[in-house]
C-alpha cells in the first residue's frame, strides 16, 4: 500500500517546503483517508489498498481521470466504466455487486486541506480538469432536453421511455426471463425461481383487484404486457398502453400466440389518451416513477375518471424512504438509466391519491423483494452476457450490470423501497363499495 502525509502537517512553511507531486494512487488514499477496502492501480504505475485484495479498480487511461473528477458522485465512475477506462476486477460485467457492496461499506471520501487539495490538482494537470464528451450512451443533459418538450410533456416522456425500453425486446427476454416482466417480483418463498415469483406478483395484484371473469381492467404503463395476459386467462378485458413501441409489439404477439385476443389488447400510447371508461380496475405497475410528482394530482384525477364509483386501483411503484428529498433523480440514473425519472415518498403518493377522491384501502413495502428480483436478473445477465454484448454492445451491456447491481444495492439498504397502494373510488353514495372487512387475498 502506498502511503502519503499531508505537507500540510510538516513544521515547514508554506514558502520553503516543496510542492509534493502526488500519484494517482496517493490522491485516491488521500481522499478516502488511507481506507480503500479494494486494490486499485492506474496507468501512471501507481497502486494502492491491499495488494491480497480478491476486489479491485484499474484507472486504465488519462482520460478516465478527467471522467472522475469532473463528474460529482456516482457519476464520474460510471463514465469512466463505461467508456472503458475504468476495469472492475474480482466480478463478472453483467453483476458487479461485490465490488459495489464493498465500496459502499467501507469507502468514505474525506476532505484534504486546502494545501493537499492545490498538490492533487497540481499533480493531475489542469488539462485533466477540463469536461470532455460523455459516453454516447449516456442521455442527453436535462438543459438540452427541453428540446423534446417541457418535463413530463407527452413528447418527453416518449423520449425518455423510448431511451430505456427500447434497447432490444431479445436483450430484455436474457434479462428477465421468460415473464419478461421488468417490475418488482414477490416471493413466496426464499428459493423460489424468478418466474414463479413474477406470477406471484401478478396473483397478488389481480387479487388485491378483486378481479373476476367479464371484469373490464386497464394496465397503465403495462410494459410487455404480463398483467394484461394474466388477467384476461382468468376471463377478464384487459387493456394495456405502453409508450415503449418494441413493448407494444411483442406484447401484441404474445397475445395472438396465447389465443388471447378476443380479451386483451396492448395499444401503444399514451395513458393520458385512453378514451374509454368504466374499468372495473386500474392497474399501475411501476408507471409512476416518469409521471413527476407535480402531475401526481391529475394522474391520480385521470384514473379515477376511467374507473366506475367502487372500482379499484392498485399503484406499485419504487419509493424514497421518506417524503421531504427532492424526487428528481440524478447522477448515473438519470443520465443512463432513466431520465426524467422522479421518486418521492409512499407518503406523498397517498396524500396525493387521497386529495384526488380515492379512499386508501392497503399499502405495503416490497423492498426486500425488489433485492431479490434485481438478484435473478443479474444472474441472468451473467449466464447470457455474450449474447447480450452481441445484441447490444458492451457499453450498454455494462450500463445494465451496473445499474442492476446498485439498485439491489439501495433496496437492501433501504435508501429506495417498493410500494403497493390499493385505492378505491368511493361509491355515488361514499359507502364502502361491498369491499371486505379485511384484506381478502393471501398475503
Amino acid at each position: 500500500m502506498t502511503t502519503f502525509k499531508d505537507p500540510a502537517t510538516k513544521s515547514t512553511t508554506a514558502t520553503d517546503a516543496p510542492a509534493a507531486h502526488l500519484t494517482l494512487a496517493q490522491i485516491l488514499e488521500v481522499l478516502a483517508g488511507g481506507r480503500l477496502p479494494v486494490r486499485f492501480t492506474a496507468y501512471d504505475g501507481s497502486s494502492a489498498g491491499p495488494p491480497d485484495a480478491p476486489l479491485g479498480l484499474d484507472l486504465v487511461t488519462p482520460r478516465g481521470t478527467t471522467y472522475l473528477v469532473t463528474s460529482r458522485g456516482d457519476l464520474g465512475l460510471a463514465r469512466a466504466y463505461i467508456a472503458g477506462d475504468l476495469e472492475l476486477h474480482g466480478v463478472h460485467p453483467g453483476d458487479p455487486y461485490e465490488l459495489l457492496k464493498a465500496l459502499a461499506e467501507s469507502l468514505v471520501f474525506t476532505r484534504p486541506s486546502a494545501r493537499t487539495m492545490a498538490d492533487i490538482i497540481r499533480s493531475i494537470g489542469v488539462r485533466r480538469l477540463l469536461p470532455i464528451a460523455p459516453p454516447p450512451q449516456e442521455a442527453q443533459p436535462r438543459w438540452r432536453r427541453v428540446a423534446a418538450g417541457l418535463r413530463h410533456s407527452k413528447t418527453r416522456d416518449a423520449d425518455a421511455i423510448h431511451h430505456h425500453y427500447d434497447v432490444s425486446n431479445t436483450f430484455y427476454e436474457w434479462v428477465l426471463g421468460p415473464s419478461m416482466t421488468y417490475t418488482c417480483a414477490c416471493y413466496p418463498r426464499a428459493d423460489a425461481s424468478l418466474d414463479e415469483a413474477q406470477e406471484n406478483k401478478y396473483r397478488l395484484v389481480f387479487e388485491k383487484l378483486r378481479l373476476v371473469p367479464g371484469d373490464r381492467m386497464l394496465d397503465v404503463g403495462c410494459g410487455w404486457g404480463g398483467m394484461v395476459r394474466y388477467a384476461a386467462r382468468r376471463g377478464v378485458r384487459a387493456t394495456g398502453v405502453t409508450l415503449s413501441i418494441e413493448q407494444a409489439a411483442w406484447a401484441q404477439r404474445a397475445i395472438a400466440a396465447e389465443g388471447l385476443s378476443d380479451l386483451a389488447e396492448v395499444r401503444f400510447g399514451d395513458y393520458r389518451d385512453i378514451a374509454e371508461s368504466g374499468f372495473d380496475a386500474v392497474s399501475s405497475i411501476g408507471l409512476l416513477e416518469h409521471i413527476g410528482v407535480r402531475n401526481y394530482a391529475a394522474y391520480f384525477g385521470f384514473l379515477q375518471s376511467r374507473v366506475r364509483p367502487g372500482g379499484l386501483l392498485l399503484n406499485h411503484c419504487i419509493t424514497r424512504p421518506e417524503n421531504q428529498s427532492e424526487a428528481a433523480t440524478r447522477g448515473f440514473i438519470d443520465a443512463y438509466v432513466f431520465p426524467d425519472g422522479e421518486l418521492t415518498g409512499s407518503g406523498r403518493i397517498i396524500s396525493a391519491a387521497q386529495d384526488a377522491g380515492w379512499e386508501l384501502l392497503h399499502d405495503e413495502n416490497l423492498r426486500q423483494h425488489y433485492a431479490l428480483t434485481l438478484r435473478d436478473w443479474g444472474a441472468n445477465l451473467v449466464e447470457h452476457w455474450h449474447e447480450a454484448v452481441a445484441e447490444v454492445g458492451l457499453p450498454t451491456a455494462k450500463v445494465w450490470g451496473l445499474y442492476m447491481a446498485g439498485s439491489r444495492l439501495a433496496f437492501e439498504s433501504n435508501g429506495i423501497q417498493l410500494h403497493q397502494v390499493l385505492l378505491a373510488r368511493p361509491d355515488d353514495r361514499g359507502g364502502d363499495g361491498g369491499h371486505p372487512l379485511r384484506p381478502w387475498w393471501t398475503p
